[in-house]
């Protein structure tokens, strides 16, 4: 069996581009994973969904995870953006060249509602890649639904799965029965918007990318230590933000643009075909960044 994940925090990172071709900015990317380290997160992960990986090319994959391995010492979890057997052997593959004995887990998507093809398609991905695996059930992204039951009887069956993010909503009730019928760490998601709820059903943390990642660890330390009533009051400072950046369709560019408010991206561009955040609502990020604590980067 793989080594399961540590729990906590890990910092979801986004990938950031500059100037008008959209290069990807090694520079920017430096300083955001630096920042992460210093804040405590337990690892990061890097080319999730808010990382933008699907519209990287595979070069450019190669060019964020040797930024982010040069920079940092931290574990890391590797997202793969296909989900056919073939191509994600291809990734992972491609991911371990890089990372080497730093991959704490291959993030790979449910791709299937059948368990019985989900769990064909993970054991044939780490047979072929030795490396634990990440099962991200992202039923927005993929268009795949799976039972939270089914995913249970794959996870038990799959020595291999290191972690479940769990962005199935509703998540607190997803991960209440993924937590009470397998052995392994289940962190939520989805912006942290649910993460006390997440907390009070078991989570190991959080796996999600937010502006302010400050807010996610004063949360899941509060709940280590004094449990719900002072997770809930370390919390309630940023979840104003944390509503503001999960809004459809622009929360990637929201997000992008509270990191370079924070000093932490020279520029915040999304690539293509995803939508910039509208200008008419800069006014009122400026008032959320300035009511969240920790919003400020020397």
């Amino acid at each position: 069996m793989s080594e399961t994940l540590e729990p906590g925090v890990w910092g979801v990172v986004a990938t950031p581009f500059i100037g008008s071709a959209l290069s990807v900015d090694e520079a920017g990317l430096t300083r955001l994973v630096q920042h992460y380290e210093r804040i405590g997160v337990t690892g990061l992960t890097v080319l999730g969904v808010f990382g933008e990986a699907v519209r990287l090319s595979v070069a450019e994959r190669r060019q964020v995870l040797e930024t982010v391995v040069d920079a940092v010492g931290l574990p890391l979890v590797v997202g793969v953006t296909g989900t056919a057997t073939a191509p994600v052997i291809d990734e992972v593959l491609a991911a371990r060249e890089v990372v080497g004995d730093r991959l704490a887990g291959a993030m790979v998507q449910v791709n299937s509602a059948s368990p019985a093809v989900l769990g064909a398609h993970l054991r044939a991905v780490h047979e072929a890649t030795g490396a634990g695996l990440v099962v991200q059930d992202y039923p927005l992204i993929t268009g795949v639904k799976i039972g939270a039951a089914d995913l249970v009887s794959v996870v038990r069956a799959t020595p291999s799965v290191v972690a479940v993010k769990a962005e199935a909503p509703p998540t607190p009730a997803a991960i209440a029965t993924l937590v009470a019928g397998t052995d392994v760490p289940v962190f939520g998601g989805l912006g942290g918007l649910g993460l006390l709820d997440e907390l009070a059903e078991g989570a190991a943390g959080a796996m999600t990318g937010f502006s302010v990642p400050e807010g996610l660890i004063a949360c899941v330390e509060a709940w280590r230590t004094g449990g719900h009533e002072a997770a809930r009051q370390a919390y309630l400072p940023y979840l104003p933000l944390i509503n503001f950046e999960s809004q459809a369709a622009i929360g990637l560019a929201i997000r992008k643009e509270a990191l370079r408010r924070r000093g932490l991206l020279a520029e915040s561009a999304v690539r293509p075909p995803a939508p910039s955040m509208p200008e008419a609502l800069s006014k009122q990020l400026d008032r959320h960044l300035s009511a969240t604590p920790n919003a400020e980067v020397a």
